[in-house]
């Protein structure tokens, strides 16, 4: 059984930093694109970030784009996201998903696999 689980959710002041963490279980990342969602209230699912199997390419939202940085260490099968100058926009449930493809995907029907999520919260 696959398992994906989000750790580091907090509520956070505007211009602080996070880090989410995702390990996986029962599934070996290596060959998985691997990927960061949002879901803000009433919001629909969207993408922040996608790093490929091997970690050498990323793709982010234009609206994290060098504030958030993806990554992901394959021993560990675990998937990171720094969060820098935290904004009240990215406030949402944040879900770390993994793709059956090896290269980053920003479609969540190209996701298998998800996680349950872990909310972040930034004040003004």
């Amino acid at each position: 059984q696959v398992q994906l689980v989000e750790f580091g959710g907090a509520s956070k002041p505007a211009g602080d930093s996070l880090r989410l963490s995702c390990t996986v279980s029962g599934l070996s990342i290596r060959v998985n694109a691997m990927a960061w969602f949002r879901q803000a209230p009433g919001k629909e699912r969207e993408f922040a970030a996608t790093i490929n199997s091997i970690g050498s390419h990323a793709v982010y939202r234009d609206s994290v784009k060098d504030r958030f940085t993806i990554s992901r260490d394959n021993d560990k099968n675990t998937l990171y996201l720094q969060m820098n100058h935290l904004k009240p926009e990215d406030t949402a449930v944040y879900y770390c998903a993994a793709s059956v493809w090896e290269n980053t995907q920003t479609l969540p029907a190209n996701y298998r696999y998800w996680g349950q999520g872990t909310q972040v919260t930034v004040s003004s």
